[in-house]
């Protein structure tokens, strides 16, 4: 069985964008299966649409399932993770720059209307890892310990990589790949 790897960008993003032709190009060279997906409607995220679309293109996750997102991605992915069936459960998630609760940007708040149910979403993941930079603009590190606490998960701090996106010089992450590579059982 292979190990399939899905990126998922944030809002306003695109496959293209960031670290994230990098990571496919490294995870595939690896014999990884990866897909980055153009997330719908990705200025304007409706949060259904959203995990409707991971429904469909992860189709049957099982523990060779591996999710990697960054910032809007993040609450897209432990939406999905909220929606699985009892006993399904996905190798791991790598949980980037993540929002783990409204920051008051209305076109987001459609994801926060809830809180999240962190307890369905750890039984729903073997590995959980969450990354933050200590000064990010957009997502206070309080984001990352709340992902950290809630999921017990483990939580890697950037020192100074503000958003962890190209704007800030992140074209290239070899720190996501290793910790895929790590909660997917192969070497580097």
């Amino acid at each position: 069985m292979s190990k399939r790897v899905f990126i998922i960008h944030g809002w306003e993003g695109t496959p293209d964008s960031n670290w994230f032709p990098w990571i496919k190009n490294e995870l595939e060279k690896k014999d990884f299966e990866v897909a980055v997906p153009l997330m719908p409607n990705a200025d304007f995220p409706i949060m259904d649409e959203w995990v409707a679309h991971l429904q469909k293109i992860v189709e049957k996750p099982d523990e060779n399932t591996y999710l990697v997102g960054h910032s809007l991605g993040v609450a897209a992915i432990l939406r999905y993770l909220e929606s699985l069936s009892a006993g399904k459960k996905i190798g791991g998630a790598i949980l980037v720059a993540g929002v783990a609760k409204s920051i008051g940007i209305k076109e987001l708040e459609n994801f926060f209307t809830k809180n999240f149910d962190y307890g369905k979403i750890k039984k729903a993941v073997k590995h959980m890892v969450v990354v933050n930079s200590d000064n990010d603009p957009y997502i206070p590190m309080e984001h990352g310990e709340i992902l950290r606490d809630k999921l017990g998960a483990k939580l890697i701090v950037i020192p100074n990589g503000e958003h962890l996106n190209a704007g800030n010089g992140f074209f290239e992450f070899p720190l996501v790949f290793e910790e895929v590579l790590k909660m997917s059982g192969e070497n580097s």
